[in-house]
């Protein structure tokens, strides 16, 4: 998506105080004062797809530093986790299952929590988060608790996302084992190759936010509000879980796919032997009828009353018996 000026990328800017927002859309200007001058009050800012000088614009008005504001900047990096002067930056992947296309839409996330403020940065199209703002909203006591209830709230709704993406994924995998194992000559190869390209790159968003993740809940040194941590161990465990049915997705796509390519490996094995079948039983006809084509002068049975029915009797017989004898050894 094309990046945005900041008026542009802007989605929202708010000053709560007390776990409620104080008037409307508040100029981003004027967001860092109107918060310091609340008693109990911190801003929220949201940004989607803004251009560099947007996000060096907002560096330059809350302080940032320099390697946060480079991180904004640039997208599709690693999950990872930042802290700088009492700030903490963590960066995720976003995840949205298309069940039509069988894709899975990945964005990138970075939420930098200060003291008095969040900031999200959002960069592709997957969850957006005026839900999420709306429905914080309408729960005072947990916009009381300030940026680290804001900070949970949006790391959770993240990872919930992959609870839905894993759902799909789940349900197409169950179809394709079922095309692989079916009596009907199918071949999945390409939609199965397809799933695990996009399994493996939901892998690369959900398996390294971990190491993140864990960091909040452990390193004591980090400045998490103390009141975040139970809620973010608890983010963790749903995160362990989905890193590990994401592995589960992709070794069983791969004996999947394996099994598969057994399946087209037998299936050609038994078209060969059938093939080859058919041509055995072709040959005693053409045989004997290609040797009553040479036009032999000195053929006694031609003159035989009963030579032409003879010779389709015994032809036919022979067929039945190669026939017969081939059906047993399972080659037709």
């Amino acid at each position: 998506m094309e990046a945005r000026s900041i008026d542009e990328a802007l989605t929202d800017c708010a000053v709560y105080d007390h776990g409620e927002r104080r008037g409307g859309v508040v100029p981003l200007t004027e967001a860092m004062g109107r918060a310091h001058r609340a008693k109990d009050g911190f801003v929220w800012i949201g940004l989607h797809d803004p251009e560099p000088a947007a996000v060096e614009a907002l560096g330059v008005q809350f302080g940032l530093h320099p390697l946060l504001v480079e991180d904004a900047i640039q997208a599709h990096q690693r999950p990872k986790l930042e802290a700088h002067e009492g700030l903490i930056a963590l960066v995720m992947k976003t995840a949205e299952y298309v069940d039509e296309t069988e894709r899975v839409v990945i964005g990138e996330l970075m939420i930098v929590v200060g003291p008095k403020f969040v900031v999200t940065i959002r960069h592709g199209s997957p969850v957006p988060l005026k839900g999420l703002r709306e429905d914080l909203e309408n729960d005072r006591t947990r916009m009381e608790r300030g940026p680290g209830a804001v900070f949970h709230a949006i790391v959770d709704r993240v990872v919930d996302e992959y609870a839905d993406v894993l759902d799909g994924l789940f349900n197409d995998v169950d179809e394709v084992e079922a095309m692989v194992f079916s009596d009907e000559r199918n071949n999945p190869t390409e939609r199965i190759y397809r799933l695990k390209r996009e399994v493996i790159a939901f892998k690369k968003a959900v398996g390294p936010l971990v190491h993140p993740i864990t960091r909040l809940v452990e390193d004591e040194e980090l400045p998490v509000p103390d009141r975040a941590r139970p809620y973010l161990r608890d983010v963790l465990d749903h995160l362990v879980r989905d890193a590990e049915a994401v592995n589960s997705i992709d070794d069983v796509l791969s004996g999947v796919l394996d099994a598969n390519l057994a399946q087209i490996s037998l299936r050609q094995s038994e078209d060969a032997r059938k093939i080859s079948a058919w041509a055995a039983i072709a040959v005693v006809p053409t045989m004997i009828f290609g040797l009553y084509g040479m036009n032999f002068e000195h053929m006694p049975e031609l003159k035989w009353g009963i030579g032409y029915p003879l010779v389709l009797v015994v032809t036919l017989g022979i067929c039945v018996v190669l026939y017969s004898r081939l059906r047993r050894a399972g080659w037709l």
